[in-house]
């Protein structure tokens, strides 16, 4: 089975590797980059807006490149308000050559005030997460989750989670895709 993601940052094809080999056989994992169609730093909706969009353009380009590939993945990180609070998060999006479309998220986390100042203005969390850090390309690494998780969990580990459950749908196709 051929997957595209819509991104060439090894954590996220290695995340879309490590979940989907749980559920499918002999998967090959392509890195493509596309663009998300949102803004740097994705707000509320935005985040499956962009996710949703990374996937539709990965399917068009292996139909344009005869990539044969048998499903698309988007991942996309934002921030959403909930409760008063900001929190980050990752949101996934998975479909298929049929049209089939699946989405996940990953674990919330919750951001302080001095972050999310930054976020609001449009800076995306990584840039802010080096500056933090005193550190470059945090978001190739462990990213925001393995600071604020003082290393107890990394980036790979928070997107893991969320494309097991964006992969639902196509487990149990009887019951979402009529």
């Amino acid at each position: 089975m051929r997957i595209l993601v819509g991104s060439k940052n090894p954590v996220k094809i290695d995340s879309v590797r490590e979940a989907f080999a749980n559920y499918f056989k002999d998967i090959e994992v392509i890195g493509c980059d596309v663009d998300s169609g949102v803004s740097p730093q994705p707000v509320n909706d935005e985040t499956f807006i962009g996710a949703r969009n990374r996937t539709l353009k990965l399917k068009e380009l292996n139909k344009e490149e005869n990539l044969s590939a048998d499903l698309f993945v988007g991942i996309e990180g934002g921030i959403v308000r909930r409760f008063d609070l900001w929190f980050a998060f990752g949101c996934m999006c998975v479909a298929d050559n049929d049209g089939n479309v699946g989405f996940g998220t990953s674990t919330h986390f919750e951001l302080p005030d001095s972050v999310v100042e930054k976020l609001l203005k449009g800076i995306e969390l990584g840039d802010v997460m080096d500056e933090i850090m005193n550190q470059q390309n945090t978001k190739q690494k462990h990213g925001a989750i393995g600071f604020f998780t003082n290393g107890v969990m990394n980036r790979k580990e928070l997107y893991i989670e969320g494309l097991k459950v964006a992969a639902i749908p196509f487990l149990h196709k009887d019951m979402y895709f009529k």
